[in-house]
């Protein structure tokens, strides 16, 4: 079976479609709403779903995601509850991508060699390891790319040319850029040098990019699709998790907001 991530993108460059991605922090507020959720998104639209780990050191991220992963973690949150979550979303014959992000620590914990099997079988499609670039272990990226787990990396707007080169070589599905200097979280205003930066990027390769971090309105998800690719949006999807006290309607209505201002943006030239 076609990777569903490599194919969604494809047929996303056929109809000159911007892409969007949610992201969900398994187990919050617990593993039966990021389930219902994410069969939530597929209705909604949602082009790809990133599904995060809980850690207790989570580097990038800001205090909404932290404190998502904070609480999961004490109740207990698991790698296999990941895989379950996983298998029974395609049993349910859901066919959205699904991309996990993880540090590093929990898959060195699991195995760098078992883990991306492990994943495959579960019905994942992609893996995000912030702390873990494209040479620091071989042994797990030359794993994803034998079982057709596509390995996105991280470019920041501090990344030189040569260096993103090199990344946008060694990535597969899409490249994920960080769009500031900074971590994860709900901003009012994007970072005044994403356009230009978006430009330079693009002329490097014709894989693509998607925006992520600091993106929280539908206005800044039809600006931001305009320069890219696609936009991923995390900490507003969890602080909207957080504000609707159990409730998905509302996430899910808030979430489809922003879906449609990705899909009804026109790239700027």
């Amino acid at each position: 079976m076609k990777n569903r991530l490599i194919k969604k993108i494809e047929e996303a460059r056929r109809n000159r479609r911007k892409l969007f991605c949610a992201f969900v922090t398994l187990g919050y507020p617990n593993l039966r709403s990021t389930e219902k959720l994410i069969e939530g998104f597929a209705q909604e639209g949602v082009d790809i779903v990133e599904l995060g780990f809980p850690f207790s050191d989570p580097l990038a991220d800001g205090p909404t995601i932290q404190f998502s992963s904070e609480w999961a973690l004490r109740r207990g949150v698991t790698l296999n509850d990941a895989l379950r979550v996983a298998k029974n979303l395609r049993r349910k014959g859901v066919e959205i991508p699904l991309v996990f992000f993880s540090y590093l620590n929990p898959i060195y914990h699991a195995g760098e060699k078992e883990f991306p099997r492990r994943l495959k079988q579960a019905g994942f499609d992609g893996l995000i390891v912030p702390d873990c670039p494209p040479e620091e272990d071989s042994l797990l990226w030359k794993t994803c790319q034998r079982q057709g787990i596509a390995s996105i990396f991280l470019v920041a707007p501090t990344t030189t040319p040569a260096r993103s080169r090199k990344i946008f070589a060694r990535s597969r599905g899409f490249l994920y850029y960080v769009s500031l200097r900074g971590v994860t979280g709900a901003r009012q205003r994007m970072a005044a040098d994403l356009g230009s930066n978006l430009r330079k990027l693009r002329r490097l390769s014709s894989k693509p990019v998607l925006v992520g971090f600091g993106v929280s309105s539908p206005q800044q998800v039809r600006q931001i699709s305009r320069l890219g690719d696609g936009v991923i949006v995390g900490s507003a999807i969890v602080d909207r998790i957080r504000k609707s006290g159990g409730k998905i309607g509302p996430v899910l209505s808030f979430v489809g907001s922003l879906v449609r201002s990705a899909h009804h943006s026109k790239r700027s030239k």
